[in-house]
């Protein structure tokens, strides 16, 4: 019998053209019938991994010998998309809505270049094969009809409504937040089909619009029964007779203290420093030992793998972990003992790590400390809590004293040291937003934060040199197109940065952000400098962390919220309990297989979980502005487009000032120099600049905040109108041609294994008579769509046709976003206007300009990574993040 391991290395022979099955059967001289039925098996087992791929000719071959790029579809609110290779050398591939082929946002495919520019940038494609479908189930707003409905995507990726037949309905009415599940992708002009599962609410009802962004999402909340009963199986309380069974080091009697946020609850990293005799400083990082009550392959650990970690969102948590645990047996809470993994460190003059050990251990914190009064201590030195803690202040002092020359090393070595403003939303008791508060970056938060990057590296370090299986966390150095466009934005302020392309360390960076301490460009430098790079994520292999300038970094300090710090745990103490010099031959093997594994699914649930935070912040941050219409603020310009500028407000509030409502002359965007400058008035906006702005409207649907200037002439222009800036016309937001009325319709087509029956079926039937079940469907029937002109127009969503000379580019309907990715773009901004009459569904956003429009030139390209330009998405304002 032939094996899966034979056929692909046939396949990827050079001799090799693609062959059919029955040409296959004959090479390899298969007359069993059994045998031919495993082949078949065979093939459509890798046919739907996507290792094999099937062309016109029903001919079989691998997808590198066809010249198909597998990749995720990246979507664009206007309907084109870029594929992102897996490929990281492959430059991205531009997709027209018409070539999508049943392709949705951040489904994983085929696609086939069709063409690609002669300079070897830009290249072009069509989708030739969805092989994951990511959107199975769609968060909307349910438009009900008389005899059919239409969901309304949250998410404006998905650029057509879905439609819902009358008995699909599950109860839903007009206005209501619901989830779909999908039952027929979009082909052709033909919306997607799918079924009400889930009613969550009116849209306005409070505390719907986080659910939405959760079912969105798709993040879990309750946990299984089955996972609820191994958590309320854990201890209370350990025993002395676990500490002395399990040899673990007893630290109970130093001065460890934990030292987090005053709403903390899981508490799972704890410190102390001490002074020794020959000068050099001892530091204590000890970890909740997570991984001793959350046992490989149990329900705990299952539930902890899909969930990848936890999601703080802006009114609740999502745990990674039950609280039973997280805020139980496994938090160190104050005078209790709990289990841990140390890593104590001596540092000498230098801040060198000479000596270091890495051991179980168990502790009992003296004291809960919080930032607030850690910094209260050290900086106010408030008498109440100077005389409450002590005993603990010379620690304090000391943990400062290290921490500080911890920090000055990491700098001067080419640490990024982004000093970024975040805030926190302040709810009441209903959900509402009444404040928002910056969060302050204190001494003490500066202490924790070098004490568990100090651990980290010398975990990292240590199991790398023992090569045993390890997860580590790494940064890539940037793409050097994008890092180049950044030396020659930092050039219009007049910093040049030593270097190029990716010869320039990250040395040079900052001492750029040194340099602009303090400026008014401080702020956007540092965003663009960040937008520069690439994301962190995890691997298997430790190759750097280039924001960190660290040759080793993992995430050791976490376990109760992020799975990759419960695996390395488990590694640690199986390493220890071997006697410290590695794993058994058997085990190696098996966590070798696995841990590539695990690095992807943490580093994708950890993108889940980022972009969730995001979308409540900016829904809250949208409400919190609601009462603030006409109101007058002082702000920065925080990114200009060619369809407008972002101000950001003291508060961290970001709206757009659209180019429609500059009133007082024609401007034109350049885009080298990042101004909008007007033609008769040389007035000029430029990033960094403080601007008075006065609030015009919050669009609670896309959660986007609009800004106008206090000082423009009043004008008959139609508010929202992007004067200048059509943006892209080769995609709209419904199915081609909507804009010319054309009715709902196309057929299904067949589905995969209806194909694969009837590529099968007669030559088998004829050759073999034990024919496998999965090749044996037949094509299975769809219901008709409505034909109707209303039906049509429900269905998709109408471009606006104005007046007024635009320029067409893929990012001008963007700002760039405020964080670093793997290269990817993140789809446009959209306007405010929709339309609330039944039977039309939602139209297409204004995005073209009223009359009178001034020529703007070509918007800047997007934020790709290894190719052409993609379009960058500012419905998410993407905050800021550490590399780390």
């Amino acid at each position: 019998m032939i094996t899966e391991e034979q056929l692909l290395t046939f396949m990827r022979t050079d001799a090799y053209k693609p062959m059919t099955y029955q040409e296959l059967e004959e090479h390899f001289q298969i007359e069993d019938a059994s045998d031919f039925k495993e082949l078949v098996k065979l093939l459509n087992k890798l046919e739907d991994a996507g290792d094999i791929v099937v062309n016109n000719a029903n001919a079989y071959g691998v997808p590198e010998r066809m010249d198909l790029v597998r990749g995720r579809i990246q979507a664009h609110a206007k309907g084109f998309a870029f594929l992102i290779p897996e490929d990281r050398e492959h430059g991205d591939v531009y997709i027209n809505a018409n070539d999508l082929n049943t392709a949705m946002n951040g489904d994983t495919v085929f696609v086939k270049v069709t063409s690609r520019n002669t300079s070897g940038g830009r290249m072009e494609g069509v989708v030739v094969r969805v092989i994951v479908r990511k959107n199975t189930r769609i968060v909307g707003v349910f438009q009900a009809l008389d005899t059919y409905a239409f969901v309304l995507p949250d998410d404006k990726r998905i650029n057509r409504d879905i439609f819902i037949p009358k008995e699909s309905f599950g109860g839903a009415v007009d206005g209501e937040k619901v989830v779909a599940e999908i039952t027929n992708y979009p082909e052709g002009r033909a919306a997607a089909e799918g079924r009400v599962i889930e009613v969550l609410g009116h849209k306005d009802d409070p505390g719907v619009d986080i659910i939405s962004i959760i079912r969105k999402h798709q993040l879990p909340e309750a946990f299984p029964d089955e996972v609820m009963d191994e958590a309320q199986a854990a201890p209370d309380e350990i025993t002395q007779e676990e500490i002395i069974q399990q040899g673990r080091r007893d630290l109970r009697g130093k001065n460890i203290v934990t030292i987090d946020g005053e709403d903390a609850k899981d508490l799972d990293d704890a410190v102390n420093v001490e002074r020794l005799e020959n000068g050099n400083y001892r530091l204590g990082v000890h970890i909740a030992d997570v991984g001793y009550y959350v046992r490989e392959g149990s329900m705990l650990d299952n539930e902890a793998y899909n969930r990848g970690c936890s999601v703080y969102l802006v009114d609740r948590v999502i745990p990674m972990l039950p609280h039973r645990l997280s805020n139980g047996i496994c938090s160190l809470n104050p005078q209790v003992d709990r289990l841990t993994l140390s890593c104590e460190m001596e540092f000498d003059e230098n801040m060198k790590v000479v000596n270091h050990d890495i051991f179980t251990s168990v502790i009992k914190t003296k004291e809960r400390m919080t930032y607030k009064n850690v910094r209260r201590i050290l900086e106010d030195e408030d008498p109440e809590l100077l005389e409450r803690y002590a005993p603990l202040i010379d620690d304090f002092k000391l943990m400062r004293e290290l921490a500080m020359q911890l920090r000055d090393k990491r700098i001067r070595r080419g640490a990024v040291d982004f000093d970024f403003e975040e805030s926190k939303i302040i709810l009441d008791e209903s959900g509402k937003p009444i404040d928002i508060v910056k969060r302050e970056r204190s001494v003490a938060e500066q202490i924790i934060e070098e004490f568990m990057l100090a651990a980290n590296e010398t975990v990292a370090e240590h199991f790398h040199w023992l090569k045993v299986p390890f997860l580590y966390r790494i940064h890539e150095n940037p793409d050097q197109e994008k890092l180049q466009g950044f030396l020659a934005f930092a050039a219009n302020f007049g910093h040049a940065v030593k270097g190029t392309g990716n010869l320039i360390h990250p040395r040079a960076l900052q001492q750029l952000l040194e340099q602009i301490k303090g400026e008014k460009e401080e702020t956007v430098i540092s965003t663009m400098m960040l937008r520069s790079m690439k994301q962190a994520k995890y691997s298997a292999e430790s190759t750097g962390h280039f924001g960190l300038a660290a040759e080793y970094y993992s995430h050791f300090t976490s376990p109760i919220r992020r799975y990759p710090d419960l695996v390395i745990h488990r590694v640690i103490r199986e390493v220890i309990e071997n006697g410290g010099s590695g794993l058994t031959p058997e085990r190696q093997a098996y966590l070798e297989s696995r841990m590539a594994d695990i690095a992807q699914q943490s580093s994708e649930r950890e993108r889940v979980a980022v972009d969730a935070e995001r979308d409540t912040d900016q829904l809250k941050k949208a409400e919190y502005m609601l009462d603030k219409v006409g109101q007058e603020f002082e702000g920065i310009i925080s990114s200009v487009t060619g369809f407008g500028m972002f101000i950001e407000l003291e508060n961290t509030v970001e709206g757009l000032i659209r180019l429609g409502m500059l009133t007082d002359d024609y401007y034109h965007f350049d885009d080298q120099h990042m101004i909008l400058l007007g033609e008769r008035t040389s007035r000029i906006f430029r990033i960094g600049d403080s601007i008075t702005i006065r609030v015009a409207n919050v669009n609670m649907d896309d959660h986007t905040i609009d800004f106008e200037l206090p000082d423009m002439p009043k004008s008959n222009r139609r508010s929202g109108g992007d004067r200048g800036a059509r943006g892209d016309n080769r995609g709209g937001r419904g199915a081609q041609g909507a804009q010319n009325g054309e009715k709902r319709g196309g057929g299904r087509g067949k589905n995969k294994n209806a194909k694969k029956a009837e590529r099968f079926g007669k030559a088998a039937k004829a050759a073999k008579t034990d024919m496998p079940a999965k090749a044996a469907p037949a094509a299975a029937s769809t219901p008709a769509t409505p034909a109707t002109g209303e039906a049509a127009a429900a269905g998709k969503r109408k471009r606006k046709k104005e007046k007024g000379i635009g320029f067409s580019s893929s990012s001008s309907s963007s700002a760039p976003s405020r964080s670093f990715g793997f290269g990817s773009g993140k789809g446009g901004y959209d306007s405010p206007v929709t339309s609330s009459k039944k039977g039309q569904g939602r139209k297409r956003p204004a995005a073209d300009a009223g009359p009178g429009s001034a020529v703007s030139p070509a918007a800047p390209k997007g934020e790709a990574g290894s190719g052409a330009g993609r379009p960058r998405r500012r419905k998410k304002k993407n905050k800021p993040q550490s590399p780390e």
